[in-house]
């Protein structure tokens, strides 16, 4: 799967045509997590509180782009 970003340990990955709703995945760790594009909640799987939070502002950041 494409890495479109990368951060703090954090991997932001995307696949086209990937299933319904638009989501990207993030690999932290042990850890993967699905999020929505347009809600940028959590749709499959659990991060830590803080690397959540660090997803989130980047998502926010970089919404219009991820649509």
């Amino acid at each position: 799967m494409p890495t479109i970003s990368a951060f703090y340990g954090i991997l932001i990955q995307m696949f086209f045509g990937d299933h319904s709703p638009p989501h990207f995945h993030v690999l932290y760790a042990e850890y993967e997590a699905l999020i929505s594009i347009s809600t940028l909640k959590v749709i499959k799987g659990s991060l830590p509180r803080r690397a959540l939070d660090l997803v989130l502002e980047w998502a926010s950041e970089h919404q219009i782009a991820l649509l």
